[in-house]
């Protein structure tokens, strides 16, 4: 990639570290609140690199990475204050972080011992959903909600570059734009929808096409955690005054393959890694620490320490969970109980018992 591919892509910290101004978005932040997004993404690509070796190992059923995504992912979650809430797509580990969803919680869902997730109600974030692009539908409906009540929340729904094409995402853009909803869109485009490039999906930037909807949109470097928060703060200003909807496009880049069921090498060049490699976001943001004396060695060291005891809980976890009680499906479906469903949990009851008979006889 070349620079004048993020055409104008808002950008406050370069690939060098180097902090830069714009004349439209800036942001302040303090030293510690800098150290800790910094903390947050080194701790996120910990996670991912661990959970990636439990698949491979074969103690979880399916890995997504977010291996070169933590910016976007962090930078705009970061944004959301605690009332909030996030719809993330299955791969924004991130978020889910910045929400406080134990990485455990979430790493049930890929070993299957959970049957959905977490209480989205208790972190302000949706599970995971597989539907691509269902989330964005998910999201409006709760923002609509969310006006009807009087609130002064706002909502962010995240999807990627691929489910820009789904009826979800567009049938959402309608919603939201119609009834003047407090959602921010925000799409991580990470130039790859699973083996289809970008260029195969349209020749126009993704942020663009919120015109056509009747709402803006606007290109952020997504390999830039302080310009991802600059923007994404103003979109939920704007969203919670009563500004109605926007698109948020976060230009980076998915350096994994698209889940581990998935081998990149058979569509995409190793030189394209190398040079996103150039624009990581962690490191981008370890030299401006580094260079403004915000952090030393010590303080990294200290990070990478806490890296290794979060993949050791991460490994400990994973290999102690238990698989769930077959009837436990029925739990969560209703939230009064159900008669159809009471008589299915008995026959599901019985016939377990049943091979339980044969086994003592």
């Amino acid at each position: 990639m070349v620079d004048g591919m993020l055409g104008s892509a808002v950008q406050l910290l370069t690939p060098e570290g180097e902090r830069v101004s714009h004349p439209r978005y800036d942001i302040s932040l303090t030293e510690a609140e800098l150290r800790d997004l910094y903390r947050d993404m080194v701790m996120v690509r910990r996670l991912d690199a661990e959970a990636t070796a439990l698949q491979r190992q074969g103690e979880l059923g399916l890995w997504a990475s977010s291996l070169g995504q933590e910016a976007a992912q962090v930078g705009s979650a970061r944004s959301l204050r605690p009332d909030d809430f996030a719809f993330p797509t299955y791969r924004d580990h991130g978020v889910t972080w910045c929400r406080g969803v134990p990485p455990l919680e979430v790493l049930r869902m890929f070993r299957g011992v959970s049957n959905g997730g977490w209480d989205p109600d208790a972190y302000r974030c949706a599970i995971y959903t597989i539907v691509i692009g269902n989330q964005a539908l998910h999201g409006v409906g709760y923002a609509m909600g969310v006006q009807l009540d009087g609130a002064d929340d706002a909502v962010v729904t995240y999807f990627g570059d691929g489910a820009t094409d789904e009826g979800d995402v567009n049938e959402a853009f309608v919603f939201a734009a119609d009834f003047n909803a407090p959602v921010v869109f925000f799409c991580e485009n990470n130039q790859w929808a699973i083996s289809s490039p970008r260029e195969r999906h349209g020749h126009a930037a993704l942020f663009e096409r919120a015109a056509g909807f009747g709402f803006p949109g606007v290109q952020v470097d997504g390999n830039d955690i302080l310009a991802v928060m600059a923007v994404t703060r103003d979109a939920l200003d704007r969203a919670r005054s009563g500004g109605g909807p926007m698109l948020i496009e976060a230009f980076t880049y998915r350096m994994a393959a698209h889940t581990t069921s998935d081998d990149p090498t058979r569509y995409r060049h190793d030189s394209d890694l190398e040079m996103w490699r150039l624009r990581d976001p962690i490191e981008r943001l370890k030299v401006l620490l580094a260079r403004q004396g915000m952090a030393d060695r010590h303080y990294f060291d200290q990070v990478d320490r806490e890296a290794g005891e979060l993949a050791v809980l991460v490994r400990e976890g994973v290999r102690s969970m238990r698989q769930p009680e077959p009837a436990s499906m029925f739990d969560h479906v209703y939230v009064e109980p159900h008669p159809v469903l009471d008589r299915q949990r008995r026959a599901l009851v019985e016939y377990e018992a049943s091979f339980a008979d044969e086994v003592d006889a």
